[in-house]
């Protein structure tokens, strides 16, 4: 680097030290502005109120270069909204071009447009606690509430899907996903939402377990029966349909309730209408911590998008698996993160349902299902 301080090839008259002391002060003044300016720079917003971020985002982590590449290079993860007690169930529809989430304390489901990003905070209010949603291959909305299992019809009439199983209320649906064969409907049935007041309305039974044994069940389109297809996860949570089809991945969050319990995601084989051959694909521990597998998606390739947390920062976010549960990527976010799911118009946006906030993030990979 050139100094800004000029040295005479010769003395000026009258100048025993050798310097010209012109020069020097006209040389140290413009070195004064230059520090100024960059100083002034490096604390610049832009006029924006924040930070731009540099690309690619330190945030977006590649831990398998040769599985994951589904890293975007010139993008960056955002902050679409915050303001919520606690984000769930993502969905996005495909037909309107929108996304709804639920914000369960505050009994409320919110709507983001994808046009201009305007979001409709009272989109379902009274919500009935709703947490997890999905939309069927009709465009309707089906929501996971405290209680049971219900669907939006085009006309706006409430549809009540299921509110027992075996003789018994449901514990409280949290996530569910739809068949395209058979239409058959696929819930999870841990009961969050009746062992917590702040979640729901808890049961008064004196035990962790609210009715019944939590378990995953199925609902036929044409018969409207439900029925039970795997109990083995203390509490299951988020499920998701391989991308083939071929498999059913349930997260198991018991520990919450149940010491015995581990922080894994069960896969099954799916024949027909039947689970069989339940095993461990996940295990989530990372870096000797280890933290829930909430809710979760899958991408064109087969890759298993899980969101997690309640460990802290390097851990909570998303978390990304190959179809034989290694873990190939991480998505960091400043808070735990609960479900995912892929949108947008080329389904290749994933959303972020994480405590308080949603967030997005563009990946180059598309979202196997329909939301």
């Amino acid at each position: 680097m050139t100094s800004l301080l000029t040295f005479p090839d010769k003395r000026d008259e009258g100048e025993s030290d050798g310097f010209n002391r012109r020069t020097l002060l006209k040389g140290a003044a413009a070195l004064a502005t230059t520090v100024a300016m960059t100083s002034e720079a490096s604390a610049r917003d832009f006029g924006r109120g924040a930070e731009p971020q540099r690309y690619p985002d330190p945030d977006i982590v590649v831990i398998n270069e040769k599985r994951f590449k589904a890293k975007v290079g010139n993008t960056s993860i955002k902050r679409l909204f915050t303001g919520c007690l606690w984000a769930e169930g993502p969905a996005w529809n495909a037909q309107g071009q929108y996304l709804v989430w639920s914000d369960i304390p505050n009994n409320r489901q919110l709507r983001y447009l994808d046009d201009d990003g305007h979001i409709s905070e009272q989109f379902h209010k009274p919500s009935n606690e709703g947490n997890g949603n999905t939309f069927d291959f009709e465009g309707r909305q089906i929501t996971c509430e405290r209680t049971r299992l219900v669907r939006f019809e085009h006309d706006g009439a409430l549809t009540v899907l299921a509110e027992q199983a075996g003789g018994k209320q449901l514990n409280g649906p949290n996530d569910v996903v739809v068949h395209p064969n058979d239409k058959s409907i696929w819930f999870t049935d841990p009961g969050y939402g009746a062992v917590s007041i702040y979640e729901g309305q808890k049961a008064n039974t004196g035990s962790v377990q609210p009715y019944q044994k939590e378990a995953v069940y199925r609902l036929d389109a044409l018969t409207g029966q439900v029925t039970k297809v795997a109990d083995e996860p203390f509490k299951p949570n988020g499920i998701a349909f391989s991308h083939d089809y071929k498999k059913v991945y349930v997260c198991d969050t018991g520990i919450t309730h149940y010491p015995n319990a581990k922080n894994i995601v069960w896969q099954y084989d799916l024949t027909g209408d039947k689970l069989s051959n339940p095993r461990t694909l996940i295990d989530m521990t990372l870096d000797g911590k280890s933290g829930f597998p909430d809710g979760m998606r899958v991408d064109t390739e087969g890759n298993v998008w899980v969101g997690a947390g309640w460990v802290g920062d390097g851990y909570d976010g998303v978390q990304i698996f190959a179809p034989d549960g290694e873990r190939i990527g991480q998505i960091r976010l400043p808070e735990t993160c609960a479900n995912v799911c892929f949108g947008g118009k080329k389904r290749n946006r994933l959303f972020m349902a994480a405590s308080q906030s949603l967030y997005a993030v563009y990946v180059e990979t598309q979202g196997a299902h329909n939301c």
